[in-house]
């Protein structure tokens, strides 16, 4: 059996850095097909990209055809560390910005779902203020599960995210800045809809199957402490809301978000005064190397918004 010779990379090019953007827009957005808008090129020509990567790395980055496209052991790796190369880039580059003291770039920022309907959320107000005063700074917005975007910061993906707290990490540095109501909420055909009225404990309710995020968050810290049995499992809160509003499934929603599915009459909150909890929301960044100077201008923001 002939063994396949692995590529020696060498110094990298600008070709090279260009496949490697090709590359990454095409995993982001889950295809040849839907990377052609995003990157504003023909499926052809994506598809020659990605061949020649593959040929310069010598590696199989991922499968495409009839089945669908599915990146590779090899190619998610190659994904990682490409993501890792332009964020030092992003890095470096406004590295540079802060030592002729300008405040340029990209600032990216990733928050958890849910956020703009709660009442104790000012972050578009953050963003008024921290444009007014860099305007040069181009902004994006991500909204990402949790865990998602720790990892994020942490390799320095973003520069900066919005999550609610649940543990804390040695990497990251922590900035509170509001609050989440959470209740325990079932649809109005489920059997415990007709005492939501009475004040239940948590151990009346355990016996009902929940619904509940797949990842630590707040939500599987509560749940598991409450002894709750937690039989479906999804990966936001708009699968959760999808999983109670079957009737079959409890669980827990940010009651800003669960309002509109009470006033449809779709919704209604299990015992109220008794089964909930409160989520505290952090701006996170990482410890090592220190944020830039844009990403302190906007955690100043955040700030004064909150207060």
């Amino acid at each position: 059996m002939k063994v396949k010779k692995k590529a020696l990379l060498g110094q990298l090019s600008d070709t090279d850095f260009r496949l490697l953007q090709v590359y990454q827009a095409v995993v982001n957005c889950g295809g040849f097909s839907a990377a052609e808008l995003e990157l504003n090129i023909g499926m052809s020509t994506i598809s020659r990209h990605i061949k020649d990567l593959e040929t310069r790395l010598g590696l199989v980055l991922c499968q495409r055809g009839r089945s669908g496209f599915a990146l590779t052991s090899e190619g998610k790796q190659v994904y990682a560390e490409a993501c890792k190369l332009f964020g030092a880039l992003e890095q470096f580059r406004t590295g540079i910005d802060d030592i002729h003291g300008r405040l340029g770039g990209e600032l990216k920022i990733a928050v958890f779902e849910k956020t703009t309907s709660n009442p104790n959320a000012k972050i578009p107000r953050a963003i008024s203020t921290f444009v007014h005063a860099a305007p040069d700074v181009s902004l994006s917005l991500h909204v990402r599960p949790i865990n998602e975007i720790e990892r994020a910061v942490i390799d320095g993906s973003y520069d900066l995210g919005i999550i609610p707290g649940h543990r804390d990490s040695q990497c990251l540095q922590y900035t509170p800045l509001f609050t989440e109501d959470m209740q325990l909420y079932c649809s109005t055909d489920h059997p415990l809809s007709a005492v939501t009225h009475q004040s239940l404990e948590w151990d009346e309710v355990s016996g009902h199957p929940l619904a509940g995020l797949a990842y630590h968050s707040p939500n599987l810290q509560t749940t598991h402490k409450a002894g709750l049995t937690r039989t479906a499992h999804a990966y936001d809160q708009e699968g959760v809301a999808t999983f109670i509003l079957s009737g079959k499934f409890i669980g827990f929603l940010p009651s800003h978000y669960a309002h509109y599915f009470e006033i449809m009459g779709q919704l209604v909150a299990i015992s109220p005064q008794t089964l909930n909890y409160q989520a505290t929301y952090f701006a996170i960044t990482r410890h090592s190397p220190p944020p830039c100077r844009a990403t302190k201008m906007f955690i100043d923001c955040l700030i004064d918004a909150h207060q």
